[in-house]
């Protein structure tokens, strides 16, 4: 007997105010591949329409400290717009110590892709190991 499954095609994003990383990967593959760099809503949403993404896991800054409430604003009012602009499903993703692995990575001078590309990679990688084994539905998700 054959094993169908229906194809999700997954967009990891790494938020920074100035920076955007983006990755990609499926439910089938399961690995996360860096695609680019963007600098705008715009830039994600044309990946979103060429990949024909099913679902976003966005990068969440877990601990902002209170000297941080600026940047954590910044990051509520870049998920609400998101959020109005894709009528697909977002989760939430502990994104800690990405950026610090992502520089490991290109450290290593075996890759060519931008440090935050990287760390999409890492966050959307995390996410993509996670749900094999724990039930999607209960990760934290914003209601679209």
């Amino acid at each position: 007997m054959e094993n169908t499954k229906l194809l999700i095609k997954y967009l990891g994003i790494d938020w920074g105010k100035a920076r955007i990383g983006l990755a990609v990967g499926d439910n089938v593959v399961k690995i996360a591949t860096p695609l680019k760099v963007v600098g705008s809503i715009g830039g994600i949403l044309q990946v979103i329409k060429e990949e024909e993404i099913n679902k976003i896991i966005l990068g969440m800054p877990i601990k902002m400290q209170k000297s941080k409430i600026k940047m954590q604003n910044e990051f509520i009012n870049f998920l609400r717009i998101i959020k109005n602009k894709v009528n697909i499903p977002i989760h939430l993703f502990d994104e800690r110590l990405t950026s610090k692995a992502a520089d490991a990575l290109a450290g290593d001078k075996k890759t060519k892709a931008p440090r935050d590309a990287l760390a999409a990679m890492i966050i959307l990688q995390s996410y993509l190991d996670k749900v094999c084994t724990v039930a999607e539905s209960k990760l934290p998700s914003v209601d679209n």
